[in-house]
């Protein structure tokens, strides 16, 4: 068994299903969507499942509707931070303060 091919975090595929109703897969780069999804998942509990069907069958539709809330608020959370962190650094290098190391 390798735990990569078996079990994932249900929440990954929230994330996803997101960031793509969002229109962000789109219009933003995939550095910027990896650290979108590192952000976001950092702030929400993990969630392993084996098989996809399983979370259909058998989680309580409240559940999934406050799973949904929370990735919801953390992809809200993690755009604030990254695109504040985007417009500093802009500000800093159009202002002719480029700091380095």
């Amino acid at each position: 068994m390798k735990l990569d091919d078996d079990i994932h975090n249900y929440y990954e595929h929230l994330v996803l299903e997101r960031i793509s109703k969002l229109g962000l897969d789109t219009t933003k780069s995939p550095d910027y969507l990896a650290d979108l999804c590192c952000l976001a998942l950092n702030q929400v509990p993990p969630r392993y499942i084996r098989y996809e069907v399983d979370m259909a069958f058998y989680l309580p539709q409240s559940e999934r509707n406050q799973m949904e809330m929370n990735v919801e608020h953390a992809i809200s959370k993690a755009l604030k931070y990254l695109d504040e962190t985007e417009k500093s650094k802009k500000e800093n290098t159009e202002g002719g303060i480029d700091k380095v190391g």
